[in-house]
């Protein structure tokens, strides 16, 4: 039997009559949303997101020596700066109106032992940096990452005993470096080492020694990453490394565990939190600012980096579309600011705008 599907397809559809002038020839919508696209001021006008200097943190390496710059081979365009160098940048910093600069050594090789012991010396690379910074660009924000691996002769963030990493032996280690960076001038105190409880050691420790206004930012999720490997190579852990850090840092399948951390920082006095890396975890950035209403930031890390360079080193995508497309997708998820080693370039192209 026959199967019958109704009328013929060109009975029921009618088709408008070829008209010469095609705009007279109109889809009956009641709303259009390319009307608020239609010009740059109306898009400017109805953004929901704005990417400004404020929003910008910019990582800066040190190295031993004087008026010294070396570059850094996985991060085009990223150098090792001597301590006068890192000055002139700070007040490239001023300049551009980026509000703080995060301070990481270089440490040579010859200064790291097993318990990491040059992060404790008042007058290592990053100390020197600091007060450097403070005399001839005070206006300009600090942060100081507290961590072992730039010091260690094996690469980890923590003391190491027979392959396992200490956690409260640790932690005491970290309160002295924390205090000895605050004691330069140090504004933010950023631990990211992951070990239990040190953000509530080093808040107490603060503040006993006086330095109650000095903040905490928590490396709080911080995820076990391969795009952690050009920085590696920027503070010279990359070769010395031995095993991995998925005993102390997170598991990158894991969501609500990060909420955890952020709320154990969040309890032991962290000011502010952070994400790392970022791209790739932009879910935990949202979730997390959504949960807790904290100052909440992300690392835009050196794998993300380099990436977005060399993709557009050889001509794979427009690098500098990229660069902002990446940073307002931070702004979108809820960021409030965004450690990134673009900072310069991208405050340039705002300040240009």
């Amino acid at each position: 039997m026959a199967v019958k599907f109704g009328r013929p397809l060109e009975s029921r559809v009618r088709f408008a009559p070829a008209e010469k002038d095609a705009h007279t020839a109109r889809l009956d919508l009641p709303t259009r949303l390319r009307r608020n696209r239609r010009a740059d001021w109306a898009r400017r006008m109805l953004r929901e997101h704005t990417l400004t200097t404020d929003d910008l943190i910019w990582p800066l390496f040190a190295m031993d020596g004087r008026n010294a710059r070396a570059p850094v081979p996985s991060m085009p365009g990223v150098e090792r700066l001597s301590v006068d160098q890192i000055v002139r940048e700070a007040e490239r910093a001023a300049k551009l109106t980026i509000p703080c600069v995060a301070l990481f050594p270089y440490t040579d090789p010859a200064l790291r032992d097993e318990e990491g012991s040059e992060a404790l010396n008042p007058d290592n690379l990053v100390c020197q940096a600091i007060r450097a910074i403070k005399k001839e660009v005070p206006e300009v924000g600090i942060l100081c990452d507290v961590a072992l691996d730039p010091y260690t002769s094996h690469g980890h963030d923590g003391l190491l005993h027979e392959g396992e990493i200490l956690n409260d032996e640790t932690v005491q280690v970290l309160v002295k470096q924390a205090l000895v960076q605050a004691e330069a001038g140090c504004d933010i105190i950023a631990p990211s080492d992951m070990m239990d409880g040190r953000v509530g050691a080093i808040r107490k420790a603060l503040d006993a020694a006086n330095f109650v206004d000095v903040s905490i930012m928590a490396y709080a999720a911080k995820y076990a990453s391969a795009f952690y490997g050009p920085f590696r190579d920027a503070v010279g852990s990359a070769k010395t490394l031995s095993g991995d850090k998925r005993t102390y840092q997170m598991d990158p399948a894991n969501t609500d565990e990060a909420l955890r951390e952020v709320a154990l920082d969040i309890e032991e006095g962290a000011d502010m939190v952070m994400v790392k890396p970022g791209l790739p975890y932009l879910d935990i950035v949202s979730r997390v600012k959504e949960t807790f209403g904290m100052p909440t930031f992300a690392y835009q890390v050196s794998g993300e980096y380099a990436m977005i360079m060399a993709a557009a080193q050889n001509s794979w995508l427009d690098g500098e579309r990229a660069m902002l497309e990446s940073l307002i997708a931070f702004k979108r998820a809820g960021a409030d600011g965004v450690l990134t080693y673009f900072a310069p370039r991208v405050a340039e192209k705002l300040k240009k705008a």
